[in-house]
């Protein structure tokens, strides 16, 4: 089906990235993302995710500013300043945008008051009807701007999936449009979004939430991220795994990692080893992270690069989805990784001559259940990445102990 030929996907959208949403809301600021920016570079993220706030000085979590698109200059006095100090870190640059919502607060309100779908009184804001060929204009002449005034590398489009709401929809009166099924019009504004931005940047990456993906997405988005489930590891592994049994190559992105600063070091490990099949986006104030959360960051994440290929490329297994994915494992080539994420006995297939066994628990220890005789050699390391164990050992057929500490890592190479 030619019409849902699925988007590009650059090399940078399967990048680790870091994302102000948790860690600062809408209190973003450009001196505030610089100096997480300038960490988060040097402990292996790639692209920054700049979300809601840059637009408003309103912090009350509502949409009643949006609509404009222009940044709040007492946070951003120079956008253009600020997204070439990020890139001269060597990272690229993605903004947020909601892509329905007008706000009544916002400039445009009156141009466009008499073309929208219905006004959420809670949010501040109205949904705008995409059926006119001025309102998608107006909305894809914005992120071109964007692109051409400030040099952004991405965006994150937000809350694709309000447009449609029969239930709820207002009476249309107001002439002009030249569609009347919404769902047509949104492919249509989708559609020449992406065609138009590619024309700028060909590799121009697009972020979309879990709640509106599907494989007819795959033709305007290239990163899919999981729905929000903040400080939720086992949800996060879930949306994760889901989408990426269904996306193919587009990348499939966690929801914002974070933790709270205070838990043991294990515990904030699992954040991250609950979204290994996926690309991390960090979200937590890296400056105030105790040292050893900061050596398991760079560990984890240093971890997650060197084995790219085999956590989004290999043949991937999560199975007993109706459990929650507590085993899951991918192979590329020689190399697997299995992740115990409630399962203490991990099958080994000595086909593939190196293993990396993960201890997704809180749990000291794990079983490895051998299908025949052979040699190994065994590095077990914790969850900050220091050796605790190395050993040679012939493994007889049958279920072997191993001391890997909580949500640290054994590796084993068969001979």
């Amino acid at each position: 089906m030619p019409e849902y030929r699925p988007a590009y996907v650059p090399a940078a959208a399967k990048e680790p990235m870091y994302s102000t949403w948790y860690s600062m809301h809408q209190n973003v600021t450009n001196s505030r993302i610089e100096e997480q920016c300038l960490l988060a570079k040097k402990l292996g993220m790639e692209a920054v995710i700049v979300d809601d706030g840059w637009q408003t000085e309103d912090n009350r979590r509502g949409y009643a500013y949006c609509g404009d698109w222009e940044t709040y200059e007492g946070k951003f006095p120079d956008m253009k300043k600020h997204v070439d100090a990020v890139h001269q870190l060597g990272m690229k640059f993605i903004l947020w945008y909601s892509v329905p919502f007008i706000g009544k607060y916002s400039k445009v309100w009156d141009r466009f008051k008499d073309k929208i779908l219905r006004f959420n009184e809670n949010h501040g804001a109205a949904v705008l009807d995409p059926r006119y060929p001025d309102v998608r204009e107006y909305i894809i002449h914005k992120y071109e701007e964007a692109v051409k005034e400030w040099g952004l590398d991405g965006f994150k489009l937000d809350f694709i999936d309000t447009f449609y709401s029969p239930e709820q929809q207002l009476p249309s009166t107001t002439e002009g449009k030249d569609y009347e099924s919404i769902p047509a019009a949104v492919d249509r504004l989708l559609t020449d979004s992406i065609g138009r931005l590619k024309g700028l940047k060909s590799d121009m990456m697009i972020e979309f939430r879990q709640m509106y993906v599907g494989p007819a997405m795959r033709k305007y988005g290239n990163m899919f991220r999981a729905s929000d489930c903040p400080n939720d590891s086992i949800q996060n592994r879930v949306r994760t795994l889901d989408i990426r049994l269904i996306c193919g190559n587009t990348a499939a992105h966690a929801d914002m990692i974070m933790w709270h600063p205070e838990e043991p070091v294990e515990s904030a490990a699992l954040q991250l080893i609950n979204c290994l099949f996926s690309v991390p986006q960090v979200s937590v104030l890296l400056d105030k992270l105790p040292s050893d959360h900061l050596s398991m960051l760079a560990y984890w994440l240093a971890f997650w690069k060197e084995n790219k290929e085999l956590l989004l490329d290999g043949n991937i297994q999560p199975l007993n989805p109706e459990l929650l994915y507590p085993l899951v494992r991918s192979v590329k080539g020689d190399k697997g990784i299995a992740v115990a994420y409630h399962e203490k006995i991990v099958p080994m297939d000595t086909a593939v001559s190196q293993w990396i066994v993960v201890n997704g628990r809180r749990e000291d220890g794990l079983y490895i259940e051998m299908s025949c005789v052979a040699a190994a050699k065994i590095v077990i390391t914790s969850c900050t990445g220091e050796i605790v164990e190395e050993l040679s050992a012939q493994l007889t057929t049958g279920v072997h102990k191993l001391a890997v500490p909580a949500s640290g890592v054994a590796t084993l190479i068969f001979s």
